[in-house]
């Protein structure tokens, strides 16, 4: 029965509501020419017209559907980010917290192995790993000064990353345009100077690299001015405390005679000259009557009169008095010759750097310029065949120019408080008197704005970080150039802790073999000069130093593309080390090495620079590419 309601219902089996049953019940009026107009019936067709409404109501509910679902799914796909971007915020979390913990852990004592730390992240880390976590831990000390926590950082890089490959870049420089370029200086094919005028005597000052400049510039000023050069003296320093002489360091005879065809040299003036009082006689030239890096027409113009009409002319000091530019080619490629070829140390000090060199690479091959540096006892490298490794083993120098007299001239804060400024200032007084003068009568830069600037000199914990960034791995072996680094032996700790393979000439050396050497600074220089000039990269920080400008020329002459040399821009470094309580290590990694990147370019000798830092110009190279000529 109810079934028979349902069929009789039209309504209902429609599923239309009861609303439209009026619609069976009156038929709209007929339309002129059609058939009468009902619910059931359209343009006398015979389809039911309430079955189409029927069939568009489930279209729409369709469409409707479909829209829903779309939304739905629009729902669950933000959902589903949602949940990721949660995940990967809380991951994030805590990652930095671990990081965190990790700095905690190294700042006091032993590396990633103490309290909760242990417990919690030495699952899945190589054993390896945190048996070097804790021999980098074992023996650093804890510092409180503003670089505590990138050690930190640098620390675990370095014992995270042993096992990883060095940048390539690392031990190279671009080869195909640095090897474009050879060595010249040596061709000379001018007259010979009469040395007919007079006599040039030099007493340098400074220390070994500051006289070494000052000898090369003599010769090319006795070249200039037609006259005799006597050998060079050198002057007693109360910050070097040397009395070496040059025959104490370089070969005298063997600079005599190698510069024989573009000047004449003798080792003392004629007898009836010795006895005259030059100062006297206004033949005394002292720096203050120079210009610094006065052109050839200064010489000519002033210095010229007085030697033709005294017969010689003493400089006294002489340093950094002749200028690179405008130099006429002969005596540009007279001052090339002379640092690069006629400059020759005496025996015993090539013999006890071929022993560093032999001891820092381990009895291995003799490098590309030992040859230039210690000459004949190069082969003492070859000699014990025993021992000689088949593979060469690669070292690293570093000039840490951290000597007292650079902190204190400097100026700068090394984190050392009231006490360093004290030591400092008292410094100045008694070696620096002239800049105490002018700090008292002129408001210079705050320390800050030096060190913003790029004109502090590296700290060895600055120095260090940018070892580490750069991926020199702990093994390496490490020489450390420079005396008495200001802080002594605990300013080193945090060196000496990261690169338990880093040695100095003191190190390498047994008390008989550095006795000849005691009390002779410039010597001891030299030592330095030869080993960092041969290492197989050599990084400086300070790029005014002497020593370091000096070592670089050298490398880049002889080098053949196959030397190079790390020049920090302090100034990026600085920007980059004032962020070290906030930059992660990765960030911190790539940044320096990008810095250090952009210095390893080759260039030419920019106008006015020095010959001797700078000596890819046509005086004293040649270059091989066509394209470059």
């Amino acid at each position: 029965m109810g079934s028979a309601q349902l069929k009789s219902n039209p309504m209902d089996i429609l599923g239309l509501p009861s609303e439209h049953e009026q619609l069976l019940e009156s038929p709209g009026p007929a339309q002129p020419g059609s058939l009468p107009h009902s619910p059931f019936f359209r343009d006398g067709g015979s389809l039911p017209y309430l079955l189409i409404k029927s069939e568009t109501f489930r279209r729409l509910k369709k469409r409707a559907g479909r829209a829903w679902y779309q939304r739905r799914r629009v729902k669950v796909i933000a959902a589903v980010i949602g949940v990721l971007g949660c995940f990967f915020l809380v991951d994030w979390l805590m990652l930095l917290r671990l990081q965190d913990q990790e700095i905690e852990d190294i700042n006091f004592g032993d590396i990633g192995v103490i309290g909760n730390y242990s417990m919690s992240s030495s699952m899945g880390v190589p054993s390896s790993i945190q048996a070097e976590r804790k021999i980098l831990g074992k023996n650093m000390e804890q510092r409180k000064g503003v670089y505590s926590r990138m050690l930190a950082l640098a620390a675990h890089a370095l014992a995270e990353g042993h096992n990883k490959p060095e940048p390539k870049d690392l031990w190279q420089e671009p080869f195909f345009l640095a090897s474009a370029w050879k060595p010249c200086s040596n061709r000379s094919n001018w007259i010979m100077s009469s040395g007919s005028n007079g006599y040039i005597m030099i007493t340098a000052n400074g220390g070994i690299n500051q006289q070494r400049v000052a000898v090369c510039n003599g010769v090319a000023v006795a070249r200039l001015l037609n006259a005799t050069l006597v050998i060079p003296k050198f002057l007693y320093s109360s910050v070097w405390r040397d009395s070496s002489q040059f025959s104490d360091i370089y070969q005298e005879q063997y600079f005599i005679d190698y510069l024989a065809p573009d000047i004449h040299i003798v080792k003392d003036l004629p007898e009836e000259l010795r006895s005259l009082d030059l100062e006297a006689m206004g033949s005394v030239v002292t720096d203050a009557d120079i210009p610094k890096e006065s052109k050839p027409k200064f010489y000519l113009k002033h210095i010229l009169p007085i030697l033709i009409r005294n017969r010689v002319v003493h400089f006294l000091g002489f340093g950094n008095r002749l200028a690179f530019d405008p130099i006429p080619f002969h005596i540009q490629r007279l001052r090339c010759a002379c640092n690069f070829h006629a400059l020759r140390f005496i025996p015993k000090i090539q013999e006890t750097a071929a022993f560093l060199l032999q001891r820092m690479r381990r009895n291995a091959h003799p490098g590309p310029l030992d040859s230039y540096l210690v000459g004949p006892y190069a082969e003492t490298i070859l000699k014990d065949k025993k021992t000689r490794t088949m593979k060469n083993s690669k070292f690293l120098s570093l000039h840490l120019r951290f000597e007292i007299d650079m902190v204190a001239h400097s100026l700068c804060n090394f984190g050392g408080g009231e006490e360093e400024r004290q030591e400092l200032e008292a410094y100045r007084e008694i070696h620096f008197p002239a800049l105490v003068q002018l700090k008292q009568a002129t408001r210079l830069p705050s320390p800050e704005a030096l060190r913003s600037e790029g004109l502090c000199p590296l700290t060895p914990e600055e120095a260090v970080l940018m070892l580490v960034a750069l991926g020199f791995r702990r093994k390496t072996r490490i020489f450390i150039a420079g005396a008495n680094i200001y802080g002594g032996s605990s300013r080193l700790a945090t060196l000496n802790s990261l690169y338990p393979n880093l040695v100095t000439k003191e190190n390498l050396l047994s008390a008989t073999e550095l006795e000849p050497f005691r009390n002779f600074s410039s010597q001891l220089a030299a030592l330095d000069f030869i080993v960092c000039t041969a290492s197989d990269a050599f990084a400086m920080t300070d790029s005014g130093s002497q020593l370091s400008s000096l070592v670089s020329g050298y490398r880049i002459y002889y080098g053949g593309g196959k030397m190079p040399t790390i020049r920090p821009n302090k100034r990026r470094l600085a920007a980059i080390y004032a962020k070290n309580t906030t930059i992660e290590w990765r960030v911190f990694e790539q940044r320096v090495r990008k810095a250090i990147r952009q210095t390893k370019h080759v260039q030419t000798r920019p106008v006015a620079r020095s010959v001797y830092r700078y000596p890819r110009c046509k005086e004293c190279m040649c270059n091989s590419d066509p394209f470059t000529n």
